[in-house]
């Protein structure tokens, strides 16, 4: 399942959801994603997420439906917000859930590192030093170039 959303979202409300009724689950993890305050070695108090509605669905449920294919999840779960958004803000929100630990870390891994790099979001940071646009870091591109092996 994917939303994308600006209001913020609960995550223990999310999982009790996500796992109601399913009783094949035997592992679940989660991944809460936030503003931080310092980024690059700079403060950073607030930042403001933009995406084009309908191409980040699409780009979103594309990427799901990828990690589904490699994985024997059960249920899954990608909430992402847009919008302007403060330091300590959760942001983004995967869970995936199987029947065994391995499938549901690697997927969730594997969501991660494909949503920060593949997703189209953009980010711009503010802070005291001003405004600035984050870029791709080659650190993400490497994670996300280890699932070409896989």
């Amino acid at each position: 399942m994917i939303r994308v959303q600006k209001e913020a979202f609960d995550p223990a409300k999310e999982l009790a959801a996500l796992r109601q009724g399913r009783q094949a689950i035997g592992a679940t993890v989660m991944f809460i994603g936030s503003v931080r305050e310092v980024s690059e070695g700079r403060e950073v108090s607030a930042m403001t997420l933009e995406h084009y509605p309908g191409m980040t669905e699409k780009s979103l449920a594309a990427i799901e439906a990828e990690a589904l294919r490699r994985w024997p999840i059960e249920a899954s779960l990608i909430v992402h917000r847009y919008g302007r958004l403060q330091a300590g803000d959760d942001i983004v929100l995967v869970i995936t859930a199987s029947a065994h630990r391995a499938a549901a870390f690697d997927a969730c891994s594997f969501l991660m590192d494909w949503l920060k790099t593949k997703a189209p979001f953009w980010k711009l940071e503010e802070g005291s030093s001003g405004e600035s646009w984050v870029d791709a870091k080659h650190s993400d591109d490497d994670a996300t170039a280890r699932w070409d092996r896989t």
